[in-house]
């Protein structure tokens, strides 16, 4: 089931309050506690709370700090996209959204209003957004100017944007349609979105549409002269008070706004007579032009009276002014209990409240995007924290990592290194470093040095090693590092940004040795894609598995899959898919498949399958239309080292992809190999996943 939704429209003034008023009456007799969250705000806090955020909060009584409710303003997105730093803009979206959904039931959130420049990049970052909290979307689109027809394409056009991302769309909603189009739009709509989704058309309704006396005297920087208690008045037409009293009479409507000099003393008596009278509609209100105010003996007479419409004086002329309140876009503000009350009643008039609450009931979140990934497992390594020794003390990039290892407390850390040699370094490369919270350790000069070389002598005497030969192997870091491991006085180790992975993972395989029931250690890359993460095994150890091996860290790779949160869909990578093939290479790869299915009956796998048909769905449909895997595989087993190896340092390269790892599979304790051309973020990421395996 979904924890949360996404309303996002597609242009200003669409209508979203009313489906999030809809909503949130909808789940507030279903939910304990409810949360609501815009992402992106119009205006900074000092100017005063965002109106949607304070009639959800004000109406439905929620108790969030108001700015948890939000993450930036508009004016930010925009700075940090010119700065190309969006990356940031969404990790801080994804932690503020996670401590909601942490602490409540259900989060109904909300897109950006569409207001001011930059429209085409709000409508990527609405996709972004959604996309990366992996929640549901509802897509609500204006149809007050268009056709059926015309509305139809956009609506289309909008919904195949998401889609294409592979964002679930649960309901589309075409909003403030003309009565004449509404069976068209929906016939049209009905055809041509899947069924799976709900299509829901909503007419144009002017009690909704039209803005109160308030919004316009705030457009207008209007000053209330009288009627404060009335500034709720509904406008829904206005005239101007320049022509003679007869004419101007003869033009008032229900709920009328009248616009004259504020020397017309005619026009303001004659409109305050006709709201009192029966024979003429309700006004809702004057405004008088020109920075004049009434003279006295009308200001008394107006005074006397005590029925009253707003009266308000603007600086502005009458032409600037008609046209501001023309412009005027009304809002259901928290103290408009009327208008509130009218959007919920429209949403359960028009929606299908059953439909939607099914559809958040079935809901299904369909992989992971890399910036989720990436504070899932921080947020995870830090609720369990993990002691992990860090051998290479005297690489630069092992300093800086630890640094930000040590800022964000994710990790206890060990490094392994003279102390006077480390302290220069972090001197030269001018990084802040809390050496109270770090272990720095030379082996040759530990308390634990004798206690390790005699470990390694029992664990190694069966294999002609003998004392001097342990003594000169334990001042060897990876030696060193690898016995705080074993000996539990660290939970896990990183290495090999100046060793090979031999050198880096032989120890282990000495005396950590492999878990019960697992003969061959291999590894996994977590492939940060672009809009999901692959897990790619095995590229970095075993040069040409057997079949059987195949299988194991086919196995090993599902397991580590579910570790991390993914879903594992196994493709068994070949040059061929299905029995389209034939060869010794395929028919290794066809036999670790069998072996895999009669030993873990409950993967999902595919195998022999190519790397397109195993990743594009169009593909994995025309080669394996019956495939549970082909066009949607997570987990990507190539059949040998030079294949796995070249194809995720070709994927990271033409990509831009980040890979994390690679991480080790089938030892007893973790111990995880760098790349010697790693960076720091490398080694930062290859910390937290080797934590998170030490918490298993």
């Amino acid at each position: 089931m979904s924890k949360a939704i996404y309303i996002a429209s597609t242009e200003p003034y669409s209508g979203k309050t009313l489906i999030a008023l809809g909503l949130m009456n909808l789940l507030a007799d279903k939910t304990k506690k409810l949360a609501y969250f815009k992402p992106v705000i119009n205006e900074p806090p000092e100017k005063g709370k965002d109106i949607h955020i304070e009639t959800i909060t004000s109406h439905f009584g929620l108790n969030i700090e108001y700015q948890d409710m939000f993450a930036f303003t508009r004016e930010q997105v925009l700075y940090y996209k010119s700065m190309g730093n969006t990356t940031y803009v969404i990790d801080t979206i994804i932690s503020k959204y996670k401590k909601l959904e942490e602490t409540h039931d259900f989060v109904l959130v909300e897109g950006t209003d569409f207001l001011g420049e930059g429209l085409s990049f709000e409508f990527d970052a609405n996709i972004a957004i959604a996309k990366n909290l992996g929640i549901p979307v509802i897509l609500i689109s204006n149809g007050e100017k268009n056709s059926a027809e015309e509305l139809s394409n956009l609506i289309l056009s909008n919904y195949q944007s998401f889609n294409d991302k592979e964002i679930q769309v649960l309901a589309v909603v075409a909003n403030k349609v003309q009565s004449e189009h509404l069976f068209e739009l929906h016939q049209i709509l009905s055809k041509r979105i899947p069924k799976d989704v709900l299509v829901s058309v909503i007419p144009l309704n002017i009690d909704l549409g039209n803005p109160t006396m308030k919004e316009i005297i705030e457009a207008v920087k209007g000053k209330i002269l009288f009627g404060q208690n009335e500034i709720s008045n509904q406008v829904d037409h206005s005239i101007v008070g320049a022509m003679q009293l007869r004419n101007c009479l003869t033009r008032l409507k229900e709920n009328t706004l009248v616009v004259t000099p504020g020397d017309r003393a005619d026009i303001i008596v004659a409109i305050l007579q006709a709201n009192l009278s029966k024979n003429y509609p309700k006004v809702a209100g004057l405004i008088l032009t020109g920075g004049l105010e009434p003279e006295e003996p009308i200001i008394k007479l107006v005074q006397g009276l005590q029925t009253i419409v707003p009266i308000v004086q603007v600086e502005t002329g009458t032409f600037e002014t008609v046209n501001l309140i023309a412009s005027t876009q009304s809002r259901i503000y928290s103290d408009n209990k009327q208008k509130i009350d009218l959007a919920i009643t429209t949403f359960e008039r028009y929606i299908d409240t059953k439909a939607i609450e099914n559809k958040l009931t079935t809901f299904q979140p369909e992989g992971i995007t890399p910036l989720m990934f990436q504070y899932q497992i921080i947020k995870r390594a830090k609720s369990q924290k993990k002691h992990i020794v860090l051998p290479e003390g005297n690489d630069d990039r092992i300093l800086k990592a630890a640094s930000k290892l040590l800022k964000q407390n994710i990790v206890e850390l060990t490094i392994l290194g003279k102390i006077d040699d480390i302290k220069a370094s972090i001197k030269r490369l001018n990084i802040s470093f809390d050496f109270d919270k770090v272990h720095i350790i030379d082996p040759s000069s530990s308390p634990l040095y004798d206690e390790y070389v005699d470990a390694l002598y029992e664990l190694r005497k069966s294999k002609n090693v003998n004392m001097e030969m342990a003594r000169d192997l334990m001042t060897d870091v990876s030696y060193f590092g690898t016995m705080m491991v074993y000996k539990g006085h660290a939970d896990g180790m990183v290495s090999g940004a100046l060793h090979t992975t031999q050198h880096t993972i032989r120890p282990a395989l000495q005396f950590v040795k492999t878990k019960p029931n697992v003969t061959v250690v291999s590894s996994v890359f977590f492939m940060c894609l672009p809009d999901r993460v692959s897990v790619f095994g095995d590229c970095a150890v075993n040069p040409n598995p057997t079949p059987e091996q195949l299988a194991e860290i086919a196995i090993s790779s599902a397991e580590s899959s579910i570790m991390f949160g993914i879903e594992p869909k196994i493709a068994m990578l070949s040059y061929s898919s299905g029995t389209s093939g034939q060869g010794e290479d395929v028919e290794k790869v066809r036999m670790a498949t069998e072996i895999v299915k009669q030993k873990r009956p409950d993967l999902k796998i595919e195998g022999p399958i190519q790397y397109d048909a195993a990743v594009d769905a169009t593909v994995g449909k025309q080669k394996l239309p019956n495939s549970q895997v082909a066009g949607q595989a997570s987990v990507l087993i190539f059949p040998d080292l030079n294949t796995g190896n070249n194809t995720y340092k070709a994927v990271q390269r033409e990509t831009g992809a980040l890979a994390i790892g690679p991480m080790l599979q089938g030892l007893n304790k973790p111990v995880n190999d760098l790349s010697r051309g790693c960076t720091v973020d490398d080694i930062f990421n290859t910390v937290i996943i080797t934590a998170i395996q030490a918490q298993q």
